[in-house]
């Protein structure tokens, strides 16, 4: 059974769980002006592979016990990254050093100043 969750709670459900298992840094940008893939990012950093792969198994289970499944679950393996993707909700687990390396946080605050007038140059 897959149950549809309002966005605004299936964010807060996963930022509970998140700090529930002990993550660095909870951050949670609305990319629902930016976007049409989600309308979260929700993005925190664990110490080690162990606890990257922990925060991921709770918060799927948090959202399994509400009757959510994601959709996709990539980087389990490793722990290094992992993605969770809920629709509504992306979820990012990192470690520290990989968070620092990609900067997502910096990358999704990259909006134009006037998005209709957006320009993109290059040198050929």
């Amino acid at each position: 059974m897959n149950v549809e969750l309002a966005p605004e709670a299936l964010r807060d459900l996963v930022t509970v769980s998140l700090d529930d298992g002990k993550a660095e840094n909870i951050c949670v940008i609305d990319v629902s002006a930016l976007t049409t893939i989600t309308d979260y990012m929700v993005i925190a950093s664990g110490r080690s592979s162990r606890q990257v792969k922990a925060l991921t198994a709770r918060v799927v289970e948090a959202a399994r016990d509400r009757g959510v499944k994601p959709i996709g679950i990539e980087g389990e393996t490793t722990g290094e990254w992992v993605l969770i993707d809920f629709g509504d909700v992306i979820v990012h687990t990192m470690q520290p050093e990989t968070r620092a390396f990609y900067q997502l946080e910096k990358l999704w605050d990259q909006r134009p100043a006037n998005p209709d007038r957006m320009e993109i140059t290059w040198e050929s």
